[in-house]
Protein backbone atom coordinates (compact mmCIF):
# COMPACT_ATOMS: atom_id res chain seq x y z
CA UNK A 1 0.00 0.00 0.00
CA UNK A 2 1.30 3.46 -0.90
CA UNK A 3 1.20 6.19 1.71
CA UNK A 4 1.03 9.81 0.59
CA UNK A 5 2.07 12.65 2.87
CA UNK A 6 0.86 16.21 2.39
CA UNK A 7 4.29 17.14 1.09
CA UNK A 8 4.21 14.30 -1.43
CA UNK A 9 0.80 15.37 -2.67
CA UNK A 10 1.97 18.96 -3.05
CA UNK A 11 4.97 17.81 -5.06
CA UNK A 12 2.70 15.69 -7.27
CA UNK A 13 0.44 18.65 -7.91
CA UNK A 14 3.38 20.83 -8.87
CA UNK A 15 4.99 18.35 -11.28
CA UNK A 16 5.27 19.47 -14.94
CA UNK A 17 3.51 16.32 -16.14
CA UNK A 18 0.37 17.04 -14.14
CA UNK A 19 0.39 20.63 -15.35
CA UNK A 20 0.42 19.41 -18.95
CA UNK A 21 -2.49 17.04 -18.21
CA UNK A 22 -4.55 19.83 -16.63
CA UNK A 23 -3.80 22.05 -19.60
CA UNK A 24 -5.06 19.30 -21.92
CA UNK A 25 -8.19 18.90 -19.75
CA UNK A 26 -8.92 22.62 -19.99
CA UNK A 27 -8.53 22.40 -23.76
CA UNK A 28 -11.05 19.58 -24.02
CA UNK A 29 -13.48 20.92 -21.39
CA UNK A 30 -13.82 24.60 -22.18
CA UNK A 31 -15.99 25.18 -19.12
CA UNK A 32 -16.74 23.03 -16.03
CA UNK A 33 -20.34 24.13 -16.55
CA UNK A 34 -20.50 21.86 -19.60
CA UNK A 35 -19.85 18.85 -17.37
CA UNK A 36 -22.64 19.87 -14.99
CA UNK A 37 -25.03 20.20 -17.93
CA UNK A 38 -23.88 16.85 -19.35
CA UNK A 39 -24.42 15.05 -16.03
CA UNK A 40 -27.99 16.34 -15.70
CA UNK A 41 -28.83 15.48 -19.31
CA UNK A 42 -27.37 11.98 -18.93
CA UNK A 43 -29.25 11.42 -15.69
CA UNK A 44 -32.63 12.71 -16.90
CA UNK A 45 -32.28 11.69 -20.57
CA UNK A 46 -33.98 14.90 -21.59
CA UNK A 47 -32.65 18.31 -22.60
CA UNK A 48 -35.98 19.87 -21.63
CA UNK A 49 -36.06 18.40 -18.09
CA UNK A 50 -32.36 19.21 -17.67
CA UNK A 51 -33.09 22.85 -18.54
CA UNK A 52 -35.86 22.92 -15.92
CA UNK A 53 -33.58 21.49 -13.21
CA UNK A 54 -30.74 23.88 -14.08
CA UNK A 55 -33.04 26.89 -14.37
CA UNK A 56 -31.93 27.74 -17.92
CA UNK A 57 -33.49 27.53 -21.37
CA UNK A 58 -33.54 24.34 -23.44
CA UNK A 59 -31.48 25.97 -26.24
CA UNK A 60 -28.79 26.86 -23.66
CA UNK A 61 -28.57 23.20 -22.64
CA UNK A 62 -28.38 22.05 -26.27
CA UNK A 63 -25.61 24.59 -26.97
CA UNK A 64 -23.54 23.48 -23.98
CA UNK A 65 -23.77 19.81 -25.05
CA UNK A 66 -22.94 20.68 -28.66
CA UNK A 67 -19.86 22.68 -27.59
CA UNK A 68 -18.69 19.78 -25.40
CA UNK A 69 -19.15 17.32 -28.25
CA UNK A 70 -17.25 19.59 -30.66
CA UNK A 71 -14.34 19.94 -28.22
CA UNK A 72 -14.16 16.16 -27.71
CA UNK A 73 -14.77 15.33 -31.36
CA UNK A 74 -17.32 12.75 -30.24
CA UNK A 75 -21.10 12.58 -30.18
CA UNK A 76 -22.26 12.05 -26.62
CA UNK A 77 -25.98 11.73 -27.31
CA UNK A 78 -28.09 10.24 -30.07
CA UNK A 79 -30.94 12.64 -30.85
CA UNK A 80 -34.13 10.77 -31.58
CA UNK A 81 -37.72 11.95 -31.99
CA UNK A 82 -38.60 13.58 -28.64
CA UNK A 83 -35.89 11.54 -26.90
CA UNK A 84 -32.13 11.31 -26.41
CA UNK A 85 -29.85 8.47 -25.38
CA UNK A 86 -26.17 8.22 -24.62
CA UNK A 87 -23.72 6.96 -27.19
CA UNK A 88 -21.03 4.51 -26.13
CA UNK A 89 -18.62 7.40 -25.61
CA UNK A 90 -21.32 9.25 -23.71
CA UNK A 91 -21.91 6.25 -21.43
CA UNK A 92 -18.20 6.09 -20.54
CA UNK A 93 -17.97 9.80 -19.82
CA UNK A 94 -21.24 9.83 -17.85
CA UNK A 95 -20.01 7.03 -15.58
CA UNK A 96 -16.76 8.85 -14.80
CA UNK A 97 -18.43 12.24 -14.33
CA UNK A 98 -21.11 10.83 -12.02
CA UNK A 99 -18.57 9.03 -9.85
CA UNK A 100 -16.35 12.10 -9.70
CA UNK A 101 -19.21 14.44 -8.78
CA UNK A 102 -20.37 12.03 -6.06
CA UNK A 103 -16.86 11.90 -4.55
CA UNK A 104 -16.51 15.68 -4.67
CA UNK A 105 -19.90 16.15 -3.00
CA UNK A 106 -19.04 13.70 -0.21
CA UNK A 107 -15.76 15.50 0.41
CA UNK A 108 -17.43 18.92 0.46
CA UNK A 109 -20.10 17.70 2.88
CA UNK A 110 -17.35 16.30 5.09
CA UNK A 111 -15.18 19.42 5.19
CA UNK A 112 -17.97 22.01 5.25
CA UNK A 113 -18.65 21.84 9.03
CA UNK A 114 -14.91 22.29 9.60
CA UNK A 115 -14.71 25.52 7.64
CA UNK A 116 -17.96 27.42 8.25
CA UNK A 117 -21.39 27.07 9.82
CA UNK A 118 -23.91 25.39 7.53
CA UNK A 119 -26.10 27.74 5.55
CA UNK A 120 -29.79 27.36 6.37
CA UNK A 121 -32.34 28.46 3.76
CA UNK A 122 -35.95 29.02 4.84
CA UNK A 123 -38.49 29.26 2.00
CA UNK A 124 -41.44 31.44 3.06
CA UNK A 125 -44.00 33.97 1.86
CA UNK A 126 -43.36 37.71 2.02
CA UNK A 127 -45.96 38.16 4.75
CA UNK A 128 -44.56 35.39 6.95
CA UNK A 129 -41.08 36.85 6.50
CA UNK A 130 -42.17 40.40 7.38
CA UNK A 131 -44.62 39.80 10.20
CA UNK A 132 -43.54 36.52 11.80
CA UNK A 133 -39.84 35.86 11.20
CA UNK A 134 -38.30 39.34 11.17
CA UNK A 135 -39.61 40.45 14.58
CA UNK A 136 -38.22 37.21 16.07
CA UNK A 137 -34.79 37.19 14.38
CA UNK A 138 -32.97 38.89 17.28
CA UNK A 139 -34.10 36.04 19.55
CA UNK A 140 -32.78 33.45 17.09
CA UNK A 141 -29.41 35.20 16.92
CA UNK A 142 -29.20 35.34 20.70
CA UNK A 143 -29.98 31.64 21.10
CA UNK A 144 -27.98 30.40 18.07
CA UNK A 145 -25.42 33.10 17.22
CA UNK A 146 -23.55 30.86 14.76
CA UNK A 147 -26.52 30.11 12.50
CA UNK A 148 -26.38 31.59 8.99
CA UNK A 149 -30.09 31.89 8.12
CA UNK A 150 -31.18 33.00 4.65
CA UNK A 151 -34.82 33.83 3.91
CA UNK A 152 -36.02 32.86 0.43
CA UNK A 153 -39.28 34.66 -0.33
CA UNK A 154 -41.41 32.73 -2.83
CA UNK A 155 -44.91 32.91 -4.31
CA UNK A 156 -45.34 29.16 -4.82
CA UNK A 157 -44.60 25.86 -3.09
CA UNK A 158 -41.08 24.68 -4.00
CA UNK A 159 -39.53 21.24 -4.29
CA UNK A 160 -37.08 21.71 -1.43
CA UNK A 161 -34.88 18.77 -2.43
CA UNK A 162 -34.29 19.99 -5.99
CA UNK A 163 -34.02 23.65 -4.98
CA UNK A 164 -31.46 22.86 -2.24
CA UNK A 165 -33.65 24.54 0.39
CA UNK A 166 -33.39 23.44 4.03
CA UNK A 167 -36.86 24.30 5.33
CA UNK A 168 -40.15 25.64 4.04
CA UNK A 169 -43.64 26.66 5.15
CA UNK A 170 -46.63 24.97 3.53
CA UNK A 171 -50.40 25.12 4.02
CA UNK A 172 -52.33 21.85 4.18
CA UNK A 173 -52.94 18.74 6.27
CA UNK A 174 -49.32 17.67 6.76
CA UNK A 175 -49.28 14.74 4.33
CA UNK A 176 -46.74 15.56 1.61
CA UNK A 177 -44.86 12.56 0.15
CA UNK A 178 -41.12 12.97 0.49
CA UNK A 179 -41.35 15.45 3.37
CA UNK A 180 -41.42 15.47 7.13
CA UNK A 181 -43.48 18.19 8.75
CA UNK A 182 -44.37 19.87 12.02
CA UNK A 183 -47.59 21.83 12.51
CA UNK A 184 -46.94 25.48 13.39
CA UNK A 185 -50.43 26.97 13.47
CA UNK A 186 -53.99 26.09 12.61
CA UNK A 187 -55.51 28.26 9.92
CA UNK A 188 -57.74 30.81 11.64
CA UNK A 189 -59.03 33.80 9.66
CA UNK A 190 -60.32 37.03 11.16
CA UNK A 191 -61.75 40.11 9.48
CA UNK A 192 -59.29 42.91 10.33
CA UNK A 193 -58.96 46.60 9.59
CA UNK A 194 -57.04 49.61 10.83
CA UNK A 195 -58.48 51.75 13.65
CA UNK A 196 -58.41 54.70 11.24
CA UNK A 197 -60.63 52.86 8.74
CA UNK A 198 -63.17 51.97 11.43
CA UNK A 199 -63.16 55.54 12.70
CA UNK A 200 -64.13 56.76 9.22
CA UNK A 201 -66.60 54.02 8.25
CA UNK A 202 -67.90 52.74 11.56
CA UNK A 203 -67.58 49.36 13.26
CA UNK A 204 -69.73 46.60 11.69
CA UNK A 205 -72.43 45.42 14.07
CA UNK A 206 -72.57 41.90 12.62
CA UNK A 207 -71.18 39.67 9.90
CA UNK A 208 -74.08 40.64 7.65
CA UNK A 209 -73.16 44.31 8.16
CA UNK A 210 -69.69 43.61 6.74
CA UNK A 211 -71.10 43.49 3.23
CA UNK A 212 -71.53 47.28 3.34
CA UNK A 213 -67.77 47.82 3.72
CA UNK A 214 -64.76 47.94 1.42
CA UNK A 215 -62.73 44.74 1.14
CA UNK A 216 -59.09 44.08 0.33
CA UNK A 217 -58.78 40.86 -1.68
CA UNK A 218 -55.89 38.40 -1.97
CA UNK A 219 -55.59 36.85 -5.43
CA UNK A 220 -52.50 34.61 -5.36
CA UNK A 221 -51.64 33.23 -8.80
CA UNK A 222 -50.09 29.89 -7.81
CA UNK A 223 -51.42 28.79 -4.41
CA UNK A 224 -55.12 28.42 -3.50
CA UNK A 225 -56.07 30.65 -0.61
CA UNK A 226 -59.43 31.31 1.11
CA UNK A 227 -61.45 34.17 -0.38
CA UNK A 228 -64.07 36.43 1.14
CA UNK A 229 -66.87 34.27 -0.30
CA UNK A 230 -65.41 31.28 1.59
CA UNK A 231 -65.29 33.26 4.83
CA UNK A 232 -68.91 34.37 4.54
CA UNK A 233 -70.03 30.87 3.55
CA UNK A 234 -68.45 29.50 6.74
CA UNK A 235 -70.98 31.62 8.67
CA UNK A 236 -73.90 30.74 6.36
CA UNK A 237 -73.95 34.18 4.73
CA UNK A 238 -74.17 34.77 1.00
CA UNK A 239 -71.57 37.05 -0.55
CA UNK A 240 -71.44 38.10 -4.19
CA UNK A 241 -68.05 39.29 -5.43
CA UNK A 242 -68.82 42.07 -7.91
CA UNK A 243 -65.19 42.80 -8.66
CA UNK A 244 -65.01 45.78 -6.34
CA UNK A 245 -62.34 46.57 -3.78
CA UNK A 246 -58.56 46.50 -3.86
CA UNK A 247 -57.08 43.27 -5.29
CA UNK A 248 -53.48 42.25 -4.63
CA UNK A 249 -51.44 39.14 -5.45
CA UNK A 250 -49.19 39.20 -2.38
CA UNK A 251 -50.45 38.83 1.19
CA UNK A 252 -47.88 41.25 2.62
CA UNK A 253 -49.40 43.93 0.37
CA UNK A 254 -52.89 42.99 1.57
CA UNK A 255 -51.81 43.57 5.18
CA UNK A 256 -50.10 46.85 4.27
CA UNK A 257 -53.26 48.04 2.49
CA UNK A 258 -55.41 47.15 5.51
CA UNK A 259 -53.07 49.02 7.87
CA UNK A 260 -53.19 52.01 5.50
CA UNK A 261 -56.99 52.12 5.85
CA UNK A 262 -57.89 50.82 2.37
CA UNK A 263 -60.49 48.38 3.66
CA UNK A 264 -61.14 45.20 5.63
CA UNK A 265 -58.89 42.21 4.96
CA UNK A 266 -58.83 38.57 5.97
CA UNK A 267 -56.15 38.18 8.61
CA UNK A 268 -54.42 34.88 9.34
CA UNK A 269 -54.20 34.86 13.10
CA UNK A 270 -50.61 33.58 13.31
CA UNK A 271 -49.40 36.29 10.91
CA UNK A 272 -51.41 39.26 12.19
CA UNK A 273 -51.32 38.53 15.93
CA UNK A 274 -48.45 40.95 16.60
CA UNK A 275 -50.12 43.68 14.53
CA UNK A 276 -53.38 43.21 16.45
CA UNK A 277 -51.51 43.28 19.75
CA UNK A 278 -49.91 46.62 18.79
CA UNK A 279 -53.29 47.98 17.53
CA UNK A 280 -52.06 48.45 13.97
CA UNK A 281 -54.97 46.17 13.04
CA UNK A 282 -58.10 45.26 14.97
CA UNK A 283 -60.69 42.48 14.52
CA UNK A 284 -63.88 44.09 13.23
CA UNK A 285 -66.23 41.30 14.37
CA UNK A 286 -65.71 38.77 17.19
CA UNK A 287 -66.13 35.71 14.93
CA UNK A 288 -63.19 33.92 13.32
CA UNK A 289 -63.13 31.01 10.88
CA UNK A 290 -61.05 27.92 11.68
CA UNK A 291 -60.80 26.25 8.29
CA UNK A 292 -59.40 22.84 9.25
CA UNK A 293 -56.15 23.51 7.34
CA UNK A 294 -52.84 24.16 9.09
CA UNK A 295 -49.51 25.77 8.35
CA UNK A 296 -46.57 23.38 8.59
CA UNK A 297 -42.83 23.62 8.67
CA UNK A 298 -41.49 21.03 6.19
CA UNK A 299 -38.14 19.51 5.28
CA UNK A 300 -37.10 16.79 2.84
CA UNK A 301 -36.84 13.25 4.20
CA UNK A 302 -34.29 12.47 1.46
CA UNK A 303 -31.58 14.68 3.01
CA UNK A 304 -30.19 14.76 6.53
CA UNK A 305 -30.58 18.24 8.00
CA UNK A 306 -27.41 19.97 9.14
CA UNK A 307 -26.98 20.84 12.80
CA UNK A 308 -27.78 24.49 12.03
CA UNK A 309 -30.93 23.54 10.10
CA UNK A 310 -32.10 21.40 13.04
CA UNK A 311 -31.53 24.35 15.37
CA UNK A 312 -33.60 26.65 13.16
CA UNK A 313 -36.32 24.01 12.78
CA UNK A 314 -36.60 23.46 16.54
CA UNK A 315 -36.52 27.21 17.21
CA UNK A 316 -39.39 27.90 14.78
CA UNK A 317 -41.47 25.10 16.33
CA UNK A 318 -40.85 26.42 19.84
CA UNK A 319 -41.67 30.01 18.83
CA UNK A 320 -44.91 28.82 17.21
CA UNK A 321 -45.95 26.97 20.34
CA UNK A 322 -45.31 30.06 22.44
CA UNK A 323 -47.26 32.26 20.01
CA UNK A 324 -50.27 29.93 20.09
CA UNK A 325 -50.57 30.52 23.83
CA UNK A 326 -50.92 34.31 23.46
CA UNK A 327 -54.48 35.66 23.63
CA UNK A 328 -55.56 38.39 21.24
CA UNK A 329 -56.80 41.63 22.86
Amino acid sequence: MLTYTKEHLRSEINTPGLYIEMKELRRLIHSPHHLFVFEVCGRLMSFTRAAAELGVSQPAVSLAIRQLEQALGQALFLREHRAIRLTESGERLFTEVSISFERILKTLNHIQPLSAPALVTLSISTAFANYWVMPRLPRLHRVHPGVDLRLQVVDRDLDLEHENVSLGIRRGRGNWPGYQSASLAREELLAVASPAYLARHGVPKSIADLDQHQFVHLEEPFRPRPQWRDWFQAFDHDYVDRGEGLRLNDYALVIQAAMAGEGIALGWRHVTASLIKSRLLVPVVPQSWITGEEFHLIWSDQTTLSKSACQVRDWIIEESRAASMVRLP
